[in-house]
């Protein structure tokens, strides 16, 4: 397997609580190791010793935080750790898989602590100097699944603690993200056995890494339809220099664009 890319690659996984992120994470890096490709493995909020700090107070902190203030956190977690991690790896051409990114932040930020999503993602994107994920892998899942899951949990973070509207919320948002970037998303079934989402997400990584990301979207045959995903906030408006990217909004960064610095040489 050879790198599509000089640079190395950036994969990031998203999806709500319970819906099996760290999971398949970690079957594709043990798959990507076992073929000899070196990676990154790493997650938001953490990644860094100061990320670890933040994501104790952002997860578990007792007592109240403002959802701008969250925000903020999360931010400042992002821009630690892109920097001093991902940025480096990359230009180590590794591949860097990711628990969490941005997106995240427009989901739960966003759409859940009902901020601006916009505001959140251009906050982000500050933050992260404009660095988008080459390929975002998005585990959907029903919220009746995901409390059936985190049912058997014995202690729960901020976030897996919030109500079915909350997650509910989240999901729409991600929903809305994949439906606006298709190029960037991959949509699979969060419910589905893990093995067969393991093979759908191997065969698409597959493709990103040989060089073949040449199909304007892509979801696991039998996963969710994207054909149906419907932003809850309504279309967002090409003009807007927030809106999330997409070919019709050039002026923000899109899956192929500010995804790091040139390298030296």
């Amino acid at each position: 397997m050879t790198l599509g890319r000089e640079g190395g690659a950036f994969i990031t996984f998203e999806g709500v609580d319970g819906s099996g992120k760290t999971t398949q994470l970690g079957l594709l890096d043990d798959w990507l190791r076992g073929r000899g490709v070196i990676t990154c493995r790493t997650r938001e909020p953490g990644g860094t010793p100061v990320g670890e700090r933040i994501r104790e107070i952002v997860l578990h902190h007792r007592g109240a935080i403002t959802p701008r203030a969250e925000a903020l956190l999360y931010a400042a977690d992002r821009a630690h750790h892109i920097e001093t991690v991902v940025r480096p790896a990359l230009q180590r051409g590794e591949v860097v898989i990711q628990d969490r990114y941005l997106d995240s932040s427009v989901a739960y930020q966003g759409s859940g602590r009902s901020l601006d999503p916009a505001e959140v993602r251009k906050l982000s994107l500050w933050a992260a100097d404009g660095l988008l994920p080459d390929l975002t892998i998005l585990l959907d899942i029903d919220g009746r699944a995901v409390a059936d899951r985190l049912a058997g949990r014995t202690r729960y973070d901020r976030l897996e603690a919030e109500d079915a509207a909350f997650r509910d919320r989240v999901r729409g948002a991600y929903r809305a993200l994949a439906a606006a970037e298709p190029a960037r998303f991959f949509l699979a079934d969060g419910a589905a056995p893990a093995d067969r989402v393991a093979r759908a997400v191997q065969s698409r990584v597959g493709l990103l890494l040989d060089g073949e990301d040449d199909c304007a979207a892509h979801a696991d045959p039998a996963g969710p339809d994207p054909s149906g995903f419907v932003d809850p906030a309504g279309s967002a408006d090409p003009a807007d220099p927030a809106a999330p990217a997409s070919p019709a909004n050039p002026r923000i960064a899109g899956p192929s664009d500010a995804r790091r610095p040139p390298t030296a040489g």
